[in-house]
């Protein structure tokens, strides 16, 4: 049988989550979605009349995961994916990674994607107050940026700048008055083992001129400020080379880098140029947890490793060094 899909809804308080989750559970939107809510109230799971579900939990979210299946199986409820809610304050760390750890739920779920809502108005302040909502936006497969009609342009592109350093390999993209279209937050398969990575072209950008010929440029950390020139905990840096890996190498390399720095990485993947092997390889990870896999042949595209890594208070430099290393 298909895997369930699975999509995390994340996003501090007031940015949008619960305009929604109420679009998904009353417009008649045609599809069938279990949607898992961390509430106070009481547990309960609700039909509602579009078809979708109301799972309200207070407990483990195993438990409401086995109950939803069992139920499904015993045809009292029919559901074709499910939406999680994190309460605004959550790491989504650790929702993720029950689906790699549990053999119950991983055996019947599948994590599509991680997506985070940002508020135009209060996300400025609330990633300066809150590492959580750092966290969430590290985590994040796909960022929408909400109440995009409430601030000047200028103040979305500033919000959307200190975004994409935290995150470039999530899309980004701005809503003004309310709901975010369903087909954009389902099926967007951001935890998928793809031979494409695509990260932010403006960050390469910036990348490309931190490194320039003159070696470091010393202004490098100027973009990475937040307004108040307050440095995000969180940040990402890429790696790119057109030599090839030595495998053996790098595989030492990654998981010395995980056993040491698993905890503060949040998300992190790449496509590898390895030495003799005629094709891609893909890896990718939240967390300790890896998983890497040959995709398909080089194709007329040159042959380049490109790797992105989000994490907390990285050592980059380090890093770095240490991939470049690994070289054959």
């Amino acid at each position: 049988m298909a895997l369930i899909p699975v999509t995390i809804l994340t996003g501090f308080l007031g940015s949008g989550k619960t305009t929604l989750l109420k679009h998904i559970l009353s417009e008649e939107h045609g599809k069938k979605i279990a949607v898992i809510e961390n509430e106070c109230g009481e547990e309960n799971i609700v039909q509602m009349s579009n078809g979708c579900i109301c799972c309200t939990i207070r407990g483990d979210l195993v438990d409401a995961l086995n109950e939803l299946w069992e139920q499904r199986k015993d045809k009292k409820s029919s559901f074709d994916r499910v939406v999680i809610e994190t309460t605004g304050v959550a790491n989504p760390g650790p929702v993720a990674q029950t689906f790699f750890m549990d053999d119950d739920v991983a055996d019947h779920y599948v994590l599509d994607a991680v997506v985070t809502l940002v508020d135009a108005k209060h996300g400025q302040q609330q990633l300066n107050e809150h590492e959580e909502a750092q966290r969430q936006v590290g985590f994040a497969d796909q960022i929408f940026i909400t109440k995009t009609d409430l601030v000047t342009p200028a103040e979305v592109d500033a919000l959307r700048n200190r975004l994409m350093h935290m995150n470039p390999r999530a899309p980004i993209a701005g809503i003004s008055n309310g709901v975010v279209p369903l087909n954009a937050v389902l099926d967007l398969k951001g935890v998928n083992l793809n031979a494409k990575l695509d990260i932010h072209p403006h960050f390469l950008e910036q990348e490309d001129h931190d490194h320039s010929a003159y070696g470091h440029d010393h202004s490098h950390d100027h973009h990475h400020h937040g307004h108040a020139g307050h440095t995000d905990r969180i940040q990402s840096f890429v790696f790119r080379s057109d030599k090839p890996f030595d495998h053996k190498k790098l595989e030492d390399c990654l998981g010395g880098i995980l056993e040491v720095f698993g905890e503060k990485m949040l998300r992190y993947k790449g496509v590898l140029y390895v030495r003799g092997r005629s094709r891609k390889v893909v890896f990718q990870g939240v967390h300790q947890m890896m998983d890497s896999d040959s995709a398909g042949p080089w194709g007329a595209e040159p042959k380049q490793t490109r790797m992105v890594f989000i994490g907390i208070d990285l050592p980059k430099d380090t890093l770095l060094a240490g991939l470049e290393g690994c070289l054959a």
